[in-house]
């Protein structure tokens, strides 16, 4: 997902035989008899346990072992797919600071680690963070196996991108695949997955947006939403194909579960949509005018392609999720709606700001999640210089997102029972967190 933008112009050891001793006088005669009879009672029921073994129908002496972990079997688990949006991207971040970028840095530099070793990235710039929503806790168990950057089908470009599907090679295996492989030794009960975003090319189209607010004045607005190469995304025949994909990920998905045993009565297929990362151009809290929109809030965006984003782009992207949901025609679907979850606490709306602006000293202190963003800044190559942002964490859900896309997909859990709902904050303008450390969030019946 990464942009590359420009600046903005203004213009084991032996054993030891041990000898046999004769029965101690000075050791209890009832415990050198309790030994005796011990092992007398060993080597009678190793006796009994050989003679039933030898007769045809005899049950067993000992317990049969008890199953391993599987299909309806152990500890439940759910497991995440798909892009950025459900990896944990930008995670590492509570919010923002153009002074100091300690005073959000909630995860530290090994934020994305998740290989075994906790040493690095099982897939680099997958950006899997600890703070991604796969663990709900609660005694269930999470496993995280999205992506940063993938699409529905793997990439193995410069950087291998897992789509959701059966690859396997060289550079390493498809999401499907490593689904189907880790249900065979797990309880999955849930798998949820957020893909398609890539497919309509997500990361382009924020290209273009900032591009076109930062090489042109306000007197002359050139807007992204009617870009040649913005709108060919979203034509029918677009949305249709991106709308197949996706059923062919989600069936990737359904057969996967079936191939490590499982029936469709044994586990649920979640499909999650987006949340709206930006408010409309009204609820930005920086001018048009200048450079300071990006320069500072990191949202370099006209009005117009704002609301274009919010009315247009988001729900056709959502709508061809939900449309695959129901395309894929399994009984066991549900949706999580989160195109409204952020809502509130977007990337420069009104009502919050950077540590800085509404100042507070860093992400720790008391009242942080309700009066900074929950959504990472947008940065460019020229700008992030040797600072520990990537540019591919723009835009995307940061630390508190997370955690408020972790709490709303507890409640879809539903103690194991998952249901559907539409995901927005609790208490907004005053948001709480729970007692682990979650913005408190209500599940609301789908809209």
């Amino acid at each position: 997902m990464t942009t590359h933008l420009p600046s903005p112009d203004r213009s084991g050891p032996r054993r030891t035989r041990r000898t046999r001793r004769p029965w101690n006088a000075r050791r209890p005669l009832s415990s050198y008899l309790t030994g005796c009879l011990a092992v007398s009672f060993a080597v009678s029921l190793a006796t009994v346990t050989a003679l039933a073994a030898a007769v045809p129908g005899a049950a067993p002496a000992t317990a049969a072992p008890l199953p391993a972990d599987g299909p309806g079997v152990g500890t439940p688990w759910v497991v995440t797919l798909g892009d950025s949006y459900i990896s944990g991207e930008a995670g590492r971040w509570a919010g923002a600071s153009n002074s100091d970028s300690d005073r959000a840095d909630a995860l530290g530099p090994t934020a994305y680690f998740d290989n075994a070793s906790g040493t690095g990235e099982t897939i680099p710039r997958c950006h899997r963070a600890s703070s991604a929503e796969a663990y709900i806790g609660g005694g269930v168990e999470g496993l995280n196996l999205a992506c940063s950057g993938a699409t529905t089908a793997t990439s193995t470009g410069t950087n291998f991108k897992p789509g959701i599907d059966f690859y396997e090679g060289s550079a390493g295996k498809g999401q499907a695949r490593m689904l189907q492989e880790a249900a065979a030794t797990r309880n999955v009960r849930m798998v949820v997955v957020s893909i398609g975003g890539n497919d309509f090319e997500f990361a382009s189209v924020v290209q273009s947006c900032v591009v076109n607010f930062l090489t042109s004045p306000t007197w002359w607005k050139n807007y992204c939403h009617d870009d040649s190469s913005v709108a060919a995304n979203f034509t029918a025949s677009s949305v249709a194909d991106v709308r197949a994909r996706v059923v062919g990920a989600l069936d990737n998905v359904a057969t996967a579960m079936s191939n490590a045993g499982y029936s469709t009565s044994q586990w649920t297929l979640v499909v999650q949509t987006y949340p709206s990362p930006v408010p409309n151009g009204s609820g930005i809290r920086y001018s048009e005018s200048g450079y300071t929109r990006q320069s500072t809030g990191g949202c370099g965006l006209w009005n117009r392609d704002a609301d274009w984003a919010n009315s247009t782009a988001l729900p056709t992207i959502n709508g061809a999720l939900l449309g695959a949901a129901a395309d894929v025609g399994l009984p066991n679907v549900r949706t999580l709606d989160m195109t409204h979850a952020f809502d509130g606490k977007r990337l420069c709306e009104n009502g919050v700001g950077l540590y800085e602006e509404v100042g507070l000293p860093s992400w720790q202190s008391a009242g942080a999640v309700d009066r900074t963003e929950w959504v990472n800044q947008i940065r460019t190559v020229s700008t992030i210089g040797d600072s520990p942002y990537y540019v591919q964490e723009s835009l995307h859900p940061s630390y508190w997102g997370q955690l408020a896309m972790r709490n709303c997909l507890r409640q879809v859990w539903n103690a194991g029972s998952p249901r559907s709902g539409s995901c927005t904050v609790g208490n907004l303008g005053a948001a709480k967190l729970t007692p682990s450390g979650e913005p408190s969030m209500v599940l609301g019946p789908l809209e």
